[in-house]
């Protein structure tokens, strides 16, 4: 007879608290500094590892027009922190994209980018809201040419994924849903 998959056998009280605070370790950066959330990073100018300062500002406006305010939440600062991990907390890593995590991101930034340069002559970035959310329709309906990058729904889906959890995945991103906020085990401090 097989065990059950959460017998004192599998794992002890102590694993399963340890994995259960991963959940709330998930929005927060570790820094010189000390844990910073996302959006204190983005606040503090933290350095970030893995994207340029071209990307890092697409990724923050292409965030942004999925869901408005994810970069002011620091969606950028969190990305890059969770791409350090070895198992990142990303919807990404559910969807058995071939390529590494950053390759995914940065190719559906550069891709992102060109496509604006090829519609607008301006880097995404530097896009009025009118023609970012024109672009952002393209993506999302696999109608973007140029695109050469990851397909581009799958972009908008995962990248979509990543601002709302930031934005909302917080204390305070139920409030702003008017939400009551009813974590089994509460975070020891406000993210």
């Amino acid at each position: 007879m097989d065990e059950p998959l959460f017998s004192a056998a599998v794992l002890s009280r102590r694993e399963v608290l340890a994995r259960m605070g991963l959940g709330l370790a998930a929005l927060t950066i570790s820094t010189v500094l000390g844990p910073l959330s996302p959006a204190q990073a983005r606040v503090q100018g933290v350095p970030l590892k893995h994207f340029t300062p071209a990307e890092a500002a697409a990724l923050e406006a292409w965030n942004d027009t999925l869901v408005p305010g994810a970069a002011e939440a620091g969606v950028v600062y969190f990305l890059d922190d969770q791409l350090s991990k070895d198992l990142p907390l990303l919807l990404l890593r559910y969807t058995d994209f071939p390529a590494p995590a950053l390759s995914f991101y940065q190719g559906g930034i550069h891709a992102l980018d060109a496509l604006s340069q090829a519609q607008y002559q301006q880097p995404f970035a530097q896009l009025d809201a009118a023609k970012r959310t024109s672009l952002a329709g393209q993506v999302a309906q696999g109608s973007a040419k140029p695109w050469d990058g990851p397909p581009a729904p799958l972009f908008y889906f995962v990248t979509r994924s990543d601002a709302v959890d930031v934005y909302y995945g917080t204390e305070a991103g139920f409030a702003r849903l008017k939400l009551p906020y009813m974590a089994h085990i509460a975070p020891p401090k406000a993210w």
